[in-house]
């Protein structure tokens, strides 16, 4: 039986490996990670702003409805159903584990790439796969909603117009599961495996720990959805009858006794939930990384950090079914999930206390970056309390498919790993392209988007305690509704697309850098991880030339007493750390 590569082997192995020269295999069928990185982050921003679409074409039928004839019923729910699979799957999950995955963990932990190239390089193509099969499903309708709850998804045409659509999104999901599932591996072998010499895991950046839990938890979570994803393909497709309770068998009715539909809702969610944090652990580790370093303060509580990565990653399994406290669960089950509920809120907690204090008291240095990631914690804690709510039973059932929920889950998730995102490429972007971004356009870019999200995402509180549901096309002739709704949901229409126009000065912003941007030197924010520390901006092929790097301490030693500068990196032996600091 053949035996796991040593860290050495792994080192060796890709030291042997020859720069790439034609355009193919540098560019397209690249093994590099960081251009493996790059095309992860290119095409699922470029998903993103379909999504975007999306959610623009949703909040004017709301906030001016019937006023655009070709918003209709059945596409109206079809913008619905793809808005939120391509925020949470194709965007952000790609773009946190594909993107920042690929690009920080080799750099961070001193690799000279991830521990299977090939694999990686498939990874991508297969994302890409999975993407052109969800767009190819476009031109049919999707009404099911994100979560494709059957009867709606099983049955051909229960959603008027609805069959290919959702063929087309079942089966792009599966091979998504199986992009992920190649990228997990090589996130979670390569920290395993390649880390450097002296990189101890207690010497790791947040950042790394993050990305790494999440892809452990992908590992575990995505094969609940693709199994669902599977049987809820044949129902629809070949007449089984996994979740529908009258069996058909190729078109004959072979009896009463079939399915459970509430099963997909079980396996949904048990992928749904650890999706969340497979989503927000690794933008909680990057803006931790950025705190630190621009505060000039160690991260305050970096065993305490670890250890609630880790809580919350083992706790996100055993919550799911707080989103079914209405499908008639036995109420023994509702209480122990309403309990771990609220338990995981404790290793939330301590994350945000602690970045509180790293920034107490720092020499704080408001860059583009650094708004993003205060903006991060400020979204996500004022997300996060709304949680309390709706892990309580009492308050959940009525609250349950309101715009209270919307609010909810989009601050909570959608709004904090959106700023996450936009904080690592402010911060990351000079390593990756060389150039420095404008921080005059990414200040501008932060300001629109950060107040414009409390904009439109607060009234939906105030929405749902009103009793209005979400996923409505339509509230005329509802006379419990509030008055003030129909200008509550123009207004927010108005600053959806305000907040949208401001996407439009990122993505030049992110277009004009990378061109004609100011050059950037080697450590453009004086930070002390090992990314920072490559031969040359960006990193050559092989990240570190002939001579790889040593760690000699941990990521955080900045404003070290006794140090002549204000942060020492990773790689310097011989300088005073900081009292209670890992060396």
């Amino acid at each position: 039986m053949a035996q796991p590569a040593s860290k050495d082997e792994v080192h060796v192995e890709h030291t042997g490996h020859h720069e790439p020269t034609s355009l193919w295999s540098k560019y397209i069928f690249s093994q590099d990670h960081k251009v493996i990185a790059l095309q992860y982050t290119i095409t699922a921003l470029l998903v993103g702003g379909v999504g975007m679409v999306f959610s623009w074409l949703i909040r004017l039928q709301l906030g001016f409805p019937g006023q655009f004839s070709f918003i209709q019923p059945e596409n109206y729910l079809q913008f619905v159903t793809q808005h939120g699979m391509i925020m949470v799957v194709y965007l952000l999950t790609a773009l946190l584990l594909g993107g920042f995955g690929n690009y920080l963990i080799p750099l961070m932990i001193g690799a000279r790439d991830m521990a299977f190239p090939f694999l990686n390089m498939l990874s991508y193509w297969t994302y890409l796969i999975s993407v052109i099969l969800l767009f190819v499903g476009l031109w049919d309708a999707t009404g099911a909603g994100w979560t494709l709850y059957p009867p709606q998804s099983a049955l051909p045409g229960a959603s008027p117009g609805a069959e290919w659509g959702i063929r087309f999104m079942l089966i792009s999901l599966a091979v998504f599961v199986a992009s992920a599932t190649m990228g997990g591996l090589n996130y979670v072998t390569t920290v395993l495996q390649a880390r450097a010499k002296g990189m101890t895991l207690m010497r790791m950046p947040l950042s790394v720990w993050g990305i790494f839990v999440a892809a452990a938890l992908a590992l575990l979570a995505f094969p609940a959805l693709f199994v669902g994803g599977v049987m809820l393909l044949l129902d629809n497709m070949a007449g089984t009858s996994f979740f529908i309770p009258v069996v058909n068998l190729f078109g004959r009715q072979l009896g009463h006794e079939g399915g459970n539909p509430i099963l997909f809702q079980h396996l949904f969610w048990y992928f749904g939930h650890p999706e969340v944090y497979i989503v927000i652990l690794p933008a909680m580790g990057i803006v931790s990384d950025i705190i630190a370093n621009r505060a000039r303060k160690p991260i305050f509580g970096y065993k305490a950090m670890i250890l609630s990565i880790l809580a919350i990653g083992g706790i996100s399994f055993v919550v799911w079914a707080h989103h079914m406290f209405v499908s008639g669960m036995n109420p023994y089950f509702g209480y122990w999930f309403a309990v771990a509920t609220l338990a995981i809120a404790i290793p939330s907690a301590v994350k945000t206390y602690n970045w509180l204090l790293t920034l107490w008291k720092g020499n704080l240095h408001f860059s583009t970056a650094m708004l993003y990631a205060i903006g991060f914690v400020s979204t996500f804690v004022a997300g996060g309390l709304t949680g309390l709510f709706l892990g309580n039973i009492v308050v959940d059932v009525p609250l349950t498919d309101t715009y209270f929920v919307v609010g909810h889950f989009h601050l909570v998730m959608g709004v904090s790993a959106i700023f996450g995102i936009f904080a690592g490429i402010y911060y990351w972007f000079p390593k990756a392209c060389g150039r420095m971004m404008s921080e005059a356009m990414g200040k501008i870019h932060f300001w629109v988007t950060f107040i414009g999200a409390y904009l439109i995402f607060f009234p939906m509180y105030w929405l749902g305690f009103s009793g209005v549901p979400r996923r409505y096309y339509s509230f005329s002739g509802i006379d419990t509704l509030p008055p003030s709704l129909n200008g509550l949901n123009a207004f927010m229409t108005v600053v959806a697309l305000v907040v949208g126009a401001a996407q439009l000065v990122f993505a030049f912003n992110l277009i004009w850098s990378a061109i004609k941007g100011k050059k950037a030197s080697a450590n453009p924010w004086q930070a002390t991880t090992l990314e920072w520390q490559t031969p040359t901006t960006p990193p050559p092929h092989g990240n570190w030339g002939p001579n790889e790097p040593i760690v000699y301490r941990w990521a955080y030693d900045y404003s070290v007493p006794g140090a002549d500068e204000d942060y020492i990196p990773q790689t310097v032996d011989g300088v005073p750390a900081r009292a209670g600091a890992k060396r």
